[in-house]
């Protein structure tokens, strides 16, 4: 496939959308819409047993949903993935971690999107005061057990793809991390 030509058609703070005329491996033209956001992280706080999610409200579902905490910089700046989860991490929860460790990569949506993502477990603890942007004021959080955690993915309260799918990828390092 062959980029033929791209305009950008939007901008914000957070995102810019463009429109790529594309000619395809068998000489056909055709058109592509990308939102192109910067990279995230996850972030999956978690303490004997429990991890700590947040809750807002996503405006374009129009409704309140529980979550991992996770974000990109402001203003599209590009962050070191680690310094990006620890910083998301304290902004949403106030909580900072004396380990920070990646067990995988998220892609959100590779076929409209190029945001990917990167998913940390944050051990070790301590509490402080969240200090969120103005868009997260309504955010809440609280600590839940696993068992709950998972109860709440099948009950359909917790539906955001990232958090599912992050907790996927913890399960599986967890299978592979070497126990004490």
């Amino acid at each position: 496939m062959e980029q033929l030509s791209s305009r950008q058609v939007y901008a914000n703070n957070w995102m810019t959308v463009r429109e790529d005329a594309i000619r395809r491996d068998d000489g056909s033209p055709g058109l592509y819409g990308v939102v192109d956001k910067p990279d995230y992280a996850l972030v999956i706080p978690y303490r004997d047993g429990r991890f700590h999610l947040v809750e807002q409200f996503r405006y374009p579902l129009g409704i309140r949903r529980w979550e991992f905490p996770q974000g990109t910089a402001p203003d599209r700046a590009d962050v070191e993935p680690a310094e990006l989860a620890a910083r998301e991490l304290r902004e949403e929860t106030g909580l900072a971690a004396s380990e920070l460790v990646e067990i995988g990569r998220l892609d959100v949506a590779p076929g409209l999107s190029s945001q990917r993502g990167r998913v940390f477990v944050a051990t070790g603890l301590t509490p402080g005061e969240p200090h969120r942007e103005h868009e997260e004021q309504d955010m809440r959080a609280a600590w839940f057990e696993r068992a709950k955690f998972e109860a709440m993915i099948t009950a359909g309260e917790i539906t955001d793809a990232q958090s599912v799918a992050a907790y996927a990828q913890l399960q599986l390092w967890e299978k592979r991390a070497p126990t004490s």
